[in-house]
């Protein structure tokens, strides 16, 4: 790491981003700004964020099968999971509406799962391949990850609001709460791994 921060005896903290002089013999130091803790790496972060992972795609399979809502009118039930929910909206012409859920709900905690396991298993093998391109696909993941949360967002309103008695009603049903978990441990699992291990392997390749 000798072209690194790191290996200039800089650390970075995880909290507000400044540099801090490593102590000398100290695996850990205080950040003197924001008195946050700062590491030379995020510990365990391969571990950590590959067992997120992996949690997050066993809750993925129920987020999916099992019924995110129960929609009641005039004494009738109806019960959708994701998928069927963004085709009853395709039916009702809401294709706009339907787009966006199924964007933020099924195409985002995928892509967001293969892009950080494509992360973890490229740092795992040691490849030197593309790291500013890795690293920005890393940055777009955390960004993006969160507007997985607009699916419980409508659940959660339409629950609030949708109160009416016999005639009309929405509960929220397990396949959220298991959504709710999947988009939650991904956010996680995106925050344990630490980026910087990216360009760590470059150079222990180079040398």
């Amino acid at each position: 790491m000798n072209g690194s921060a790191a290996g200039a005896g800089l650390w970075t903290c995880h909290d507000c981003h400044q540099l801090v002089v490593a102590p000398p013999g100290h695996a850990h130091a205080a950040c003197p700004r924001c008195g946050g803790a700062v590491h030379v790496r995020k510990a365990a972060s391969l571990q950590r964020t590959a067992a997120l992972l992996v949690a997050s795609a066993i809750l993925y399979v129920p987020a999916n099968v099992l019924p995110v809502m129960t929609f009641t009118s005039m004494g009738r039930q109806q019960s959708d999971t994701i998928l069927s929910g963004v085709a009853h909206l395709l039916l009702h012409g809401q294709w706009p509406l339907a787009a966006i859920v199924f964007f933020a709900s099924v195409v985002v905690p995928v892509l967001k799962l293969v892009a950080l396991a494509f992360l973890v298993i490229s740092v795992q093998r040691g490849s030197a391949w593309r790291p500013a391109e890795r690293t920005r696909l890393y940055r777009i993941t955390e960004l993006v990850g969160r507007w997985s949360m607009v699916d419980i967002y409508v659940v959660t309103v339409l629950a609030a609001l949708v109160q009416t008695g016999s005639v009309a009603a929405v509960e929220a049903r397990s396949g959220a709460f298991f959504f709710g978990g999947v988009v939650v441990l991904t956010m996680i699992a995106a925050e344990t791994f630490d980026p910087r291990l990216i360009w760590d392997r470059c150079g222990a390749r180079r040398e």
